[in-house]
């Protein structure tokens, strides 16, 4: 693990230093567009070497393309991004995923999604918020996602629109047997039919609403952000399954200090299901993978990858971001979370909790672009080291 992120580390002050030289060329004139970034807002797309371990994965790697830019020359329009990024693991992983978020001139539009393809093999403990250790089984699939939201302004900072997801599970492969030796718990879960066990297609589509007060949308320094949206999956829109998804992401950011030096996040994600909700859909304690689904965020770094999953879905996390010196910050974090077949299930006593702390690299310091590195643990966990590109919310 330590040469691979060497290898990594040691890379990137000269590709933040290409990122700031880049931003200070000049470029020869040109014919204004509306839609068309200030010179120096002119994204970068100079791949950058990824290498990483992750409990999920083991050792990875690959390349990322990280462009940020803003559209017109209004400052007071926030930059858009995009994030291409892809790898493949010592696990026979890999993984595509191109992420954005784009505001049009004037912030009149706000478009958000993601698209991507995953083939995944991670461990499946059960669905509940209370599986034992011991029904820790390999399972296997591919995962395709479509994710977009199309949001109009009608106030500032506010937006409303449709989001369309689609999603699909294929090639699904439950591997040997769980750690006790009995037969792989994927297939003996009461939980889950046999239905669930095959290729399986949702698509959904429903309103979204949209409060996004952040002064940044990479790394935030102070502001809020809601978002709220309504998800009908069914056969008219080609989906297996029939169920209705309602989700809540809230946060709040504000300075603790007059240098903006120390920082505190807050966030909040509630996910509620009606309906008949496949596994791969159910809502998870421990998405540290990242995705649209919950805004680009993760979600109680320190537990295993939805190491609890259940139709109702309720977390909290927190923390202090801290500058240190030159481009490192430093970062602690705790979070607590709990699933269950209804709310009324919650029980103050199965609470599941997590934490850790990190540092920062700001990749580009101009636009608050960090690259972070957190070692945290967690209910039924052990601790483990996460990578990624941007904050964790």
């Amino acid at each position: 693990m330590r040469i691979y992120l060497l290898v990594l580390l040691s890379w990137l002050p000269l590709a933040a230093a290409a990122q700031s030289s880049s931003a200070d060329a000049t470029d020869p004139p040109r014919k204004k567009s509306l839609f068309a970034p200030k010179p120096n807002d002119k994204p970068n797309f100079i791949p950058v070497p990824v290498a990483f371990y992750q409990q999920e994965t083991g050792f990875a790697a690959g390349a990322a393309i990280l462009p940020v830019w803003r559209f017109g020359s209004d400052t007071t329009v926030r930059k858009s991004n995009a994030r291409l990024i892809a790898w493949y693991s010592q696990e026979k992983q890999s993984s595509v995923q191109l992420t954005h978020n784009i505001f049009t001139p004037g912030e009149k539009l706000f478009f958000s999604g993601e698209l991507g393809r995953y083939a995944q093999q991670l461990y499946y403990y059960g669905v509940g918020n209370d599986n034992a250790s011991d029904a820790e089984s390999d399972l296997k699939y591919t995962f395709l996602v479509f994710d977009e939201k199309v949001l109009k302004r009608v106030a500032p900072n506010l937006f409303a629109g449709l989001r369309y997801r689609l999603t699909n599970t294929t090639d699904i492969e439950p591997e040997g047997q769980a750690e006790g030796g009995v037969l792989n718990s994927f297939l003996t879960d009461p939980r889950v039919g046999p239905r669930e066990r095959q290729n399986t297609l949702i698509s959904g589509l429903g309103p979204a609403l949209l409060y996004d007060g952040r002064d940044n949308i990479q790394a935030t320094w102070r502001g809020v952000f809601v978002d709220a949206h309504v998800l009908f999956n069914g056969d008219a829109l080609g989906s297996d399954y029939a169920f209705t998804r309602y989700q809540l992401d809230a946060r709040y950011f504000r300075p603790l200090t007059s240098s903006n030096n120390t920082i505190l996040a807050l966030q909040y994600v509630g996910q509620l299901h009606t309906g008949d909700v496949p596994f791969r859909e159910l809502g998870g304690l421990g998405a540290n993978l990242g995705g649209a689904l919950y805004n680009n965020s993760g979600l109680m770094r320190g537990l295993y990858e939805t190491r609890f999953r259940d139709r109702q879905l309720m977390t909290f996390q927190a923390e202090i971001r801290q500058k240190l010196f030159w481009r490192l910050d430093g970062a602690v974090f705790g979070a607590a979370g709990q699933v269950g077949y209804k709310v009324n299930d919650y029980d103050f006593d199965q609470t599941r909790l997590a934490g850790g702390a990190g540092l920062r690299f700001r990749f580009n310091r101009r636009d608050r672009l960090n690259v972070r590195l957190d070692y945290a643990g967690g209910t039924k966990t052990s601790p483990s080291v996460y990578f990624a590109v941007g904050e964790a919310f």
